[in-house]
């Protein structure tokens, strides 16, 4: 049987040799399979400190130890320690990885700062670590479908208070950092996407997820977050994304009613902290980050041009 250490030398070769600028070959999502549920997965042991609220299930394999929780919320999810369903996730994400680290790099970003770039849906690559200080923006031009598949050979870090902006049609569930070590998240991160690491993932204070911590072999450690599964296809229910690219919004926060008096509750969806109506926030249109072009509407959650 392969050691650890052999399947990450692997993936780390396979990455060298796909992460040639210009390789023309097509992108596609990954399928999570059964970890597509969870916000929160790791191989070894989830810890948190403070009220973290995770929105989606929590679980650990083959490792069973689950602690703060509470003060931890988990909502719209359930917590599987060492059980079957999370044995099965673990599985499924590492296929899902493997998946990911297998497709053809488009761009190779190695020894750039993502923080001040714009990026069109396409596979980009770091040969070693990546970085992110301030904003990066992922622009789908349009497209609902277009996918972001980030490539990273070892570590993923954000400097406090970066983010990860998503306009133009790009849902957070078609964003995927399949990093090969581990990631640590500075404290007040605003984050987009499923971060899948070989090992494990680090959420410092304040830090906000708007995808997935899914850690195939180590932790998941958290202190005072906030983590929501991004579900692609559903208007209805919580699609997370991160703050548009104006960075204020006069929405209500969580809790308030987001529209018109009589509104059911799947009406008001939290969006990076504020709670929006899905169907017709100019900048949260059909899912949360998705920001209509300054002279669209955003109608039963599409962004629509005048006619």
């Amino acid at each position: 049987m392969a050691t650890r250490e052999t399947l990450f030398g692997s993936v780390v070769a396979g990455l060298l040799v796909a992460c040639t600028p210009g390789s023309s070959s097509t992108h596609s999502a990954t399928s999570l399979g059964t970890a597509d549920s969870f916000a929160v997965l790791a191989g070894q042991t989830v810890t948190n400190t403070g009220p973290t609220t995770v929105a989606g299930d929590l679980g650990v394999s083959p490792g069973t130890a689950v602690t703060g929780f509470p003060p931890g919320m988990v909502t719209d999810g359930v917590i599987h320690a060492a059980d079957a369903v999370a044995l099965q996730a673990q599985a499924d994400l590492t296929t899902a990885y493997n998946a990911l680290a297998g497709q053809a790099c488009n761009q190779d970003l190695t020894g750039q700062d993502l923080g001040g770039l714009t990026l069109t849906a396409g596979v980009y690559c770091f040969s070693s670590s990546a970085q992110l200080t301030g904003a990066l923006t992922l622009d789908a031009q349009g497209n609902p479908d277009a996918v972001f598949i980030f490539q990273i050979g070892s570590t993923l870090t954000t400097a406090s208070n970066a983010s990860v902006l998503v306009i133009n049609g790009a849902p957070s569930c078609n964003v995927f950092w399949q990093v090969g070590s581990s990631a640590t998240l500075g404290t007040g991160t605003s984050f987009v996407g499923s971060i899948l690491a070989l090992t494990s993932i680090s959420l410092t204070t304040g830090a906000q997820v708007f995808g997935r911590a899914l850690a195939r072999n180590g932790s998941v450690t958290m202190d005072t977050n906030h983590l929501e599964v991004g579900i692609c296809g559903d208007t209805g229910g919580t699609d997370a994304g991160a703050p548009d690219a104006n960075g204020a919004d006069a929405d209500q926060q969580p809790g308030a009613d987001a529209g018109s008096a009589g509104a059911d509750a799947r009406t008001c969806v939290p969006c990076a902290s504020l709670c929006v109506d899905l169907s017709s926030h100019h900048d949260h249109c059909g899912a949360c980050g998705n920001m209509c072009a300054d002279n669209q509407s955003c109608l039963d959650g599409v962004c629509t041009s005048p006619e």
